[in-house]
């Protein structure tokens, strides 16, 4: 699934194309198709941003439209009379300006809402604070994770959940948990303050060094990956082999160096997936 900053350049990219622009034509296909989408044809586009996981392009007549691609859908910007690279059985949405065509596949989530509505609205009013936003409230983010309703919770899960902190999906899930040495399996009632505080920074500045902004890291590309997709491999910083367990309600399979993110005293063994020695 895309995560927040996959969707911050996807509002990029999309904003350059719409932003300030007459929206000449608009379609929509396939299931949960929107059938008002004719009224934001002649209708000039105000911006386009991301909210989490959420793309949202607002229009001057008030509506906005609301895009999640889950874990298959994306958008893509053509030139007209462009071939496209996907088929036209797979586009949900095409929105066409003078000098661009913007086609969105394969999205599960399309739909047309009052731009006044969206603070109202649970899929974006329900979000917890945005890491990629200038004005993050770390403040707020704390709090949440400190309800006592995530305290049996493991760390694995919390962070991922889009209610408490909005932008994190699985590849920043391992990311962060490494670079804060923690185990995935460790229980949010069991960390420290200090290190809820550090676990949400360090989310925040991944993502802002993956889109280019100003970051902790002193990066201005995509960090490296030290365990996403690297189990059994031997980890990056200390050569222990990384080990994977199933974790959350989704059982995606969770990676960790069992050296840089130790098991502690007290806590659960984390259920542990056997690698086979890759052979050449």
């Amino acid at each position: 699934m895309p995560e927040g900053d996959s969707l911050y350049r996807f509002a990029a990219t999309l904003r350059r194309a719409l932003d300030g622009k007459p929206i000449l034509a608009a379609r929509a296909h396939g299931p949960g198709a929107v059938p008002q989408v004719a009224r934001i044809v002649g209708v000039t586009c105000t911006g386009v941003r991301s909210q989490g996981k959420n793309v949202i392009i607002s229009f001057e007549n008030g509506l906005a439209l609301r895009g999640h691609l889950r874990m298959y859908g994306t958008w893509h910007v053509y030139a007209p009379g462009e071939a496209w690279t996907r088929s036209e059985r797979e586009a949900r949405l095409v929105l066409e300006v003078e000098d661009a065509v913007v086609v969105n596949f394969s999205a599960p989530v399309i739909e047309l809402i009052e731009e006044r509505a969206l603070e109202h609205y649970q899929p974006i009013a329900g979000l917890g604070p945005d890491l990629l936003d200038d004005d993050f409230d770390a403040d707020e983010a704390f709090r949440r994770m400190r309800e006592p309703k995530h305290a049996a919770l493991t760390i694995g899960d919390v962070i991922m959940d889009q209610k408490i902190v909005a932008g994190v999906g699985n590849i920043w899930k391992h990311e962060t948990l490494f670079r804060s040495g923690l185990n995935p399996w460790r229980r949010v009632g069991d960390l420290d303050d200090a290190a809820l505080v550090a676990l949400i920074d360090t989310a925040r500045h991944l993502l802002r060094a993956s889109v280019g902004k100003p970051n902790k890291f002193n990066l201005m590309r995509r960090p490296s990956m030290y365990v996403y997709m690297r189990a059994g491999q031997p980890c990056r910083r200390c050569y222990t082999r990384l080990r994977s367990g199933p974790q959350g309600v989704d059982i995606r399979h969770t990676a960790w160096c069992p050296k840089c993110q130790p098991v502690v005293e007290g806590q659960v063994e984390p259920p542990v997936r056997v690698h086979q020695p890759r052979r050449y």
